[in-house]
């Protein structure tokens, strides 16, 4: 998770580990804020994109925000039920204006 942080940082987005969950099972969820009261959640890619011929510890895949931006709101909205149904998930909050989401493993 730190090197994630530092990773967007270093391209010159901001990023904080704003909920800290289970160090071995919680589930991660990427809050990509636009600056402008909109985003992109990014959330854990379900089980059935895993290859095992090519293992990755964490793909992601867009929760909200497929066809373009959403407001903010319906985010953390989204972001309070997953905490209701899962307390131990981790959320990381990106501000990019371009909307650069620095994830490697990503899941259209």
């Amino acid at each position: 998770m730190a090197a994630y942080v530092r990773r967007c940082h270093v391209e010159g987005a901001f990023a904080a580990i704003v909920k800290r969950g289970a160090e071995e099972a919680g589930a991660i969820y990427i809050k990509l804020n636009r600056l402008d009261g909109t985003g992109t959640l990014y959330g854990p890619a379900p089980q059935t994109v895993f290859d095992a011929a090519q293992p990755i510890d964490r793909i992601f895949t867009i929760v909200l925000g497929r066809q373009g931006p959403v407001p903010e709101a319906e985010i953390d909205a989204r972001l309070k039920r997953e905490i209701g149904f899962d307390p131990d998930i981790w959320i990381v909050e990106v501000e990019d204006r371009a909307g650069r989401h620095f994830l490697d493993a990503l899941v259209p």
